[in-house]
């Protein structure tokens, strides 16, 4: 990729990552704001990740990058967990907790992690899912022919769906909890349907960098008509990754691709006349706000009363500051953050 591409994918990023935030508000969104934001922000990242990946040409290359991939994502995992929980005991026992049951049990919920670690750490099921979904496609890319890696992909697309229709129609009730009936950790599930739109991203590499004026305009009027449908509630349509809520095998792939293609066709448009300078500092800080703006607003609500764009604001700056001290004060925080650097794999 270019230059020019790369500012307009770490705009687009530092976009996403805005919407993260917000998606995780504790009080009330105007409907149907939510809704539309889950359509397409988690599938996004999984095919921006698509986007620049690099199939493995050896065994050794191969090895090399799930080393990598362990490094940059894995590491700041562990960094931040530990972080976040040391912090979480310390205060809750200074506030007079000490019963040791409610530690372990707790400790168990982090460690098994996705869907079933809530409030501060709302976010980690995408790490590891991003994890997996990147060695399960590695290894599909490595060994299987490209009839065979798309009757793969079918596959998953289809087990994927057969789950989420076991979830929402037969558990049944609110699907956060209905998810947690399946008891698999890490949310190591959802790479089923993550590895769908990460090979999206990986095969429609140059429509999405380089998304055409028609191909824009098609998506963004069935974009905008998805969009009044669900305002004046004659569509109902939600997707949910991370509780595997997968509403429509049809529109689960069109309506995420069809905001991507208006989202990316728009950022590179805008990209080759102005720099979006803001959105791109936020994207270089983007680690840090993910795992982080939960646990800032958890605690700054106990002092200062704000709505959505205080609460956007507060979860962005914040965690900016911490990324800015720890990398220029804590030694090794780059390496914690993930920004390790390898040498090229030998051909073998």
């Amino acid at each position: 990729m270019t230059k020019k591409r790369l500012t307009w994918v770490d705009a687009t990023k530092g976009f996403l990552m805005i919407l993260v935030v917000i998606g995780h508000y504790p009080k009330h969104l105007d409907y149907p704001l939510l809704t539309y934001i889950y359509w397409f922000h988690m599938p996004a990242f999984f095919v921006l990740s698509g986007l620049f990946f690099k199939p493995a040409d050896s065994n050794a290359t191969m090895i090399e990058s799930i080393k990598k991939r362990t490094m940059q994502l894995m590491v700041p995992y562990v960094f931040f967990l530990v972080i976040i929980t040391c912090l979480r005991y310390v205060l809750a026992f200074m506030s007079g907790n000490t019963d040791l049951e409610y530690y372990k049990h707790d400790l168990l919920t982090i460690l098994f992690g996705g869907r079933f670690a809530r409030g501060s750490y709302g976010v980690i099921w995408f790490i590891t899912t991003l994890f997996f979904t990147y060695i399960l496609f590695l290894l599909v890319t490595r060994y299987l022919n490209r009839v065979n890696q798309a009757l793969f992909l079918i596959l998953c697309y289809i087990l994927a769906h057969i789950e989420s229709f076991y979830v929402v129609n037969i558990v049944g009730g609110p699907v956060d909890a209905a998810s947690q009936t399946i008891m698999i950790p890490w949310n190591l599930d959802v790479v089923l349907i993550a590895v769908v739109y990460f090979a999206i991203g990986y095969y429609a590499k140059e429509i999405f960098s380089h998304v055409r004026f028609p191909l824009w305009i098609t998506c963004t009027a069935i974009v905008l008509m998805a969009m009044r449908l669900t305002w004046n509630k004659e569509f109902d349509y939600h997707l949910s990754m991370k509780f595997i809520r997968y509403s429509n095998s049809i529109l689960d792939i069109v309506l995420p691709i069809a905001f991507l293609i208006v989202i990316f066709g728009f950022f590179q448009f805008v990209t080759k006349y102005i720099r979006l300078k803001a959105l791109e500092f936020i994207e270089l800080h983007s680690i840090t706000i993910m795992y982080l703006h939960i646990s800032v607003d958890k605690f700054m609500n106990n002092f200062i009363h704000y709505e959505l764009l205080g609460y956007t604001l507060l979860c962005l700056i914040i965690p900016i500051i911490i990324s800015i001290i720890m990398k220029r004060y804590m030694p090794y925080a780059t390496l914690l953050m993930g920004n390790f650097r390898f040498k090229k794999a030998v051909k073998s």
